[in-house]
């Protein structure tokens, strides 16, 4: 996209002769500017402590139970699937270890989607963007193939002077090494995630023989293609451009929220350090101990300067710290020169020299913890207490009633038995609001009517009849009156469900 503006006229030379009175001027000049600035690729450069070792391990956990997890086996027994975790969709189920969810009990993953929501909102108040720092899948994507490429490439300065040099025989190899490696790792991510939907060892083999679906091929080369793209070509973009965490950020976080900070009130002004030039006659010239070496820029992620202060962009990973804390020993410094801190701290420390109180327990801390615990609560409990049966209820819309040769009313229901135990299990069903009422269940003992019906369903499924149930006309008050049907299973366990029974209107 791309706008017109105008540029100024250059006077006429001295020499040159004054143009006509009335005669016609020259148009205008134009130029196309970009409404965009051209994006700079960044090349991170190596670091070693211990923000980038608690990366490094949560990218080893993080991976680790991603792939490993299909692999994970858990009895069910007979005619269940062994897969511990399982989004069995063909079936309408998802396993979770001991967990086993239909589609009607959607409202479990309701609760799970606001508690993760509710932790993340934690996590920002107490840390900032450690999420994204951490445990984004993004991040823990990017910093594998950040490491590919540093393994073929080279460091920092090694990649720039490749992507600048010309193409060589050694530059072109190097290259489709690279992303023939990060290919590789595409192809076991998008193949991993596949595995969640479906019994893993099954579709390795139907891989291995060529027997896989079209389907399951198709989501496999869907998510390798997004995983290379996201993670070896657009990298700190997502966070920045396609990621709406980082809009949200400012109201999450307080004054009291760890984030990546630099100490301005002891780093500035900066200044390079001269080897004859002594700390005294520093401070004397005004200089701090930030020596403006840059190398808290060429380590970050995204490509920023943390000393411009908190930023949008800043993923709160702290490897600029890391960079600082390395030059700060060097040039005998103290640390933290770059650290995780509040805004209230650097505040005590800048007046007092002292720091100040860091509060864990703060209004909106507590709010989340509370949600997150009553939440967390009603679903363990709703676990715990998960039925085994539910029933559903459909009546018939088209007759909305038959008249019978003695006088009676029948309505006719679709009723749907949802057996969720391992065993065949015997019902008995009965009805409550309407005097006198008789239940027949259609292809059975010639739909005989008795004021209970006995109902059996298959173990692990849904088991659909179709019921008439029959009233005098003499216990009928209205057009419209409550029906209760109540569904008992052999092992005691009930389930009811409220609808109408329909009638001519008096």
């Amino acid at each position: 996209m791309s706008t017109v503006t105008e540029t100024e006229q250059k006077p006429a030379p001295a020499a040159a002769p004054a143009a006509p009175q009335g005669a016609k001027r020259e148009p205008v000049r134009r130029t196309a500017q970009s409404l965009y600035a051209k994006h700079a690729k960044v090349y991170p450069k190596s670091v070693e402590g211990r923000f980038r070792r608690l990366k490094w391990a949560a990218l080893i956990v993080l991976l680790g139970i991603y792939y490993i997890l299909p692999w994970i086996r858990w009895d069910r027994g007979p005619h269940a699937p062994d897969q511990a975790v399982l989004l069995d969709l063909p079936a309408r189920r998802f396993y979770l270890f001991f967990i086993e969810l239909w589609p009607q009990q959607i409202y479990y993953l309701t609760g799970a989607l606001i508690l993760a929501a509710l932790g993340l909102f934690l996590a920002t108040s107490l840390a900032g963007r450690i999420w994204c720092g951490y445990a984004c899948p993004q991040t823990v994507w990017t910093d594998l193939f950040l490491w590919v490429e540093r393994l073929v490439e080279g460091d920092r300065g090694e990649r720039i002077r490749l992507d600048q040099g010309k193409w060589t025989f050694a530059k072109l190899r190097r290259k489709a090494a690279k992303n023939a490696i990060w290919l590789l790792i595409s192809l076991a991510t998008g193949g991993a995630w596949i595995f969640y939907f479906t019994d893993a060892p099954t579709l390795v083999r139907d891989m291995v023989n060529f027997e896989a679906s079209s389907t399951a091929l198709g989501f496999i080369g869907l998510f390798t293609a997004s995983t290379f793209l996201l993670a070896g070509f657009a990298r700190e973009q997502v966070c920045c451009y396609m990621c709406p965490w980082p809009r949200f950020q400012s109201a999450m976080i307080d004054e009291e929220s760890l984030v990546v900070t630099y100490e301005e009130w002891r780093g500035e002004g900066r200044g390079a350090l001269r080897k004859s030039q002594s700390w005294e006659e520093r401070q004397a010239q005004g200089l701090g101990d930030c020596i403006d070496c840059f190398n808290c820029v060429q380590v970050c992620p995204v490509g920023i300067d943390i000393r411009d202060g908190l930023q949008m962009q800043c993923i709160g990973c702290g490897l600029c710290a890391d960079a600082c804390d390395e030059v700060m020993v060097k040039i005998g410094r103290p640390t933290g020169l770059v650290k995780f801190d509040t805004h209230n701290n650097q505040v005590a420390l800048s007046t007092t020299g002292k720091p100040g109180p860091y509060k864990l327990f703060r209004p909106r801390t507590l709010i989340y913890m509370a949600l997150m615990s009553v939440i967390g609560g009603a679903i363990a409990a709703g676990l715990v207490l998960k039925p085994g049966l539910d029933i559903s209820v459909l009546r018939d819309r088209a007759p909305l009633f038959v008249a019978l040769s003695d006088g009676s009313i029948r309505n006719a229901y679709t009723f749907k038995i949802s057996n969720m135990t391992r065993d065949p299990l015997d019902y008995t069903l009965t009805l409550d609001g309407v005097a006198g009422a008789a239940i027949a269940v259609a292809g059975e003992h010639q739909e005989v009517s008795a004021p209970q019906a006995r109902l059996t369903a298959a173990p692990d499924a849904v088991t659909t009849y179709r019921i008439f149930v029959t009233a005098p006309r003499s216990s009928l008050k209205g057009a419209s009156m409550p029906l209760n049907f109540r569904l008992t299973s052999a092992n005691g366990e009930s389930a009811t469900r409220d609808t109408v029974f329909l009638a001519p209107g008096s």
